[in-house]
């Protein structure tokens, strides 16, 4: 049976909104990881088959197929293609599973997975606006559509309703949020200041550490937020940071693992992608890790790590309900709560981040899962070597 073998994986630190890497061009926060990757491999990058990366609101900077753009400002060669993958908030896990069974299908021998997006140069959402405006288009993804208006009315497609959704229908209360949303900051923190993220991170300038995790924040400073929708327990404080940020990782054949001497760090045991109701929309990660725990025949106590987006505090906490994994397991270094969400990379940033602690505390499998737009969510399953 064939297999595919993560060789490595980096990621740029990620930065607040306004922070230090808000005024990088998108494609060279690509470039950035793309040239540690090669270097860190020690690959010749000219026997990459295919560059796959993940980005969200693809106009101006982010515009035309980023991927190809980004491998090229790097000064790599320019015949390795590159591909733009937009699956929402999974975009770079996606991409890791399109490079994965690239390899698996025994078409391509070395890929590069990865991501990269701007969010403080390009708000999510408002390039779709300002693309679809002077052209008179006004509706939206949902609502000009007369199917769409039979199958699901009038109901608001958005993540912070869907987020009210979650938080009611498992009796999730702000308070759990906040808890959850404290707890998010400390284990970053802690991994910050026990240099967990040192051998994932490639610094760029003087961005040598994630921005977003807040150490002065407390129980008592969540509890002054307003709701962001009104009458609901969602806050800022319990949502997924506006970051900037890229990662990459090297996929490779058993193939190319002879013939480049590389030295396998993990396999992908598991890759799937499932749907579920898209007005409640972030929480097809539950049925999504049924799923691949029916497919591998693992338990969820076979599963020694696990990263799950921190979209919303409701989404991993109703997801601990349904699955009943041990919290101890579970974003141990923290989550986009305090170390941000760069939308197209966060994928791949949350994979480098399960190998590096995979490694670290000698597990064996790590499971990474995450919601998407339109009720979608990616699973992974990677097992240590």
């Amino acid at each position: 049976m064939a297999e595919a073998y993560i060789v490595e994986a980096v990621r740029t630190p990620v930065g607040r909104r306004r922070g230090g890497l808000a005024a990088v061009h998108p494609a060279d926060l690509g470039a950035h990881v793309l040239t540690a990757l090669v270097r860190h491999s020690g690959i010749d990058p000219a026997a990459v088959d295919d560059v796959v990366l993940g980005c969200l609101d693809t106009v101006g900077p982010q515009a035309g197929d980023i991927a190809r753009t980004a491998w090229l400002a790097a000064g790599l060669p320019e015949e390795v293609p590159g591909v733009t993958v937009d699956r929402q908030c999974g975009s770079s896990q996606q991409a890791v599973h399109f490079a994965a069974q690239g390899v698996l299908s025994g078409t391509q021998d070395l890929v590069v997975a990865g991501g990269t997006q701007n969010m403080s140069m390009i708000p999510i959402a408002f390039a779709s606006r300002q693309a679809a405006e002077p052209l008179g288009l006004t509706d939206g993804p949902y609502a000009g559509s007369r199917g769409w208006r039979a199958r699901y009315g009038d109901a608001p497609v958005n993540q912070f309703h869907g987020a009210e959704l979650i938080a009611r229908k498992w009796g999730i209360t702000r308070r759990d949020q906040e808890e959850f949303a404290l707890r998010s900051h400390e284990r970053a923190i802690r991994a910050i200041d026990e240099g967990r993220f040192d051998r994932e991170t490639v610094p760029y300038g003087d961005v040598t550490h994630d921005e977003g995790p807040r150490r002065d924040t407390t129980l008592e400073k969540m509890a002054g937020l307003k709701p962001v929708v009104d009458g609901g327990t969602i806050t800022a404080a319990c949502s997924s940071q506006v970051s900037d940020g890229a990662a990459a990782m090297l996929l490779a054949s058993e193939q190319a693992v002879r013939d480049h001497g590389l030295t396998p760090r993990a396999r992908v045991h598991h890759l799937s992608v499932r749907g579920e109701d898209p007005i409640r929309m972030l929480s097809a990660p539950i049925p999504a890790t049924a799923h691949a725990l029916k497919k591998t025949g693992l338990s969820i106590d076979d599963i020694d790590l696990v990263e799950i987006n921190e979209a919303f505090a409701p989404v991993v906490l109703a997801w601990l309900k349904e699955t009943g994994a041990d919290p101890e397991r579970v974003n141990v270094n923290g989550g986009a709560i305090a170390l941000g969400h760069p939308l197209g990379a966060t994928g791949v940033k949350l994979m480098t981040t399960l190998l590096h602690e995979l490694e670290r505390t000698g597990g064996r499998f790590g499971l990474q899962t995450m919601c998407e737009g339109g009720g979608q969510a990616n699973v992974t399953i990677i097992e240590r070597l």
